[in-house]
């Protein structure tokens, strides 16, 4: 029998403390305007080419903080990505690893990743 689940991933929630403060910090990181609205009250949706990222206020707590990356943002580029990070001033929290990662914290503490595509 096959399987009704499509082979996909519709989108990947991110606890976040603060959706607005959040909602900034990842539209000014990846070069979007945070000119979007919050939705209920405590979800926003990052317009994203491909699997959907949620950031989510209320399934926030210090123990559902990402600490490893469940996913990785892509880049063309590892090393112009990991200096764009740098120049704003974001958490890093590893070197580029094997000349195709580099992992790195939002404000929340949540791990994240970037890796060469």
């Amino acid at each position: 029998m096959d399987s009704p689940i499509l082979k996909q991933i519709g989108t990947v929630f991110i606890p976040v403390s603060n959706i607005e403060k959040a909602r900034d910090w990842y539209c000014d990181i990846l070069g979007l305007k945070a000119d979007g609205k919050v939705l209920f009250g405590h979800l926003y949706v990052i317009p994203m080419e491909g699997t959907g990222i949620v950031l989510d206020s209320k399934i926030y707590a210090k123990n559902n903080i990402l600490k490893t990356p469940a996913f990785h943002l892509n880049t063309k580029s590892i090393e112009e990505a990991f200096q764009y990070m740098k120049n704003k001033d974001v958490h890093l929290v590893t070197e580029i690893e094997h000349n195709h990662y580099f992992n790195f914290k939002d404000p929340d503490g949540n791990m994240l990743m970037i890796c060469e595509c």
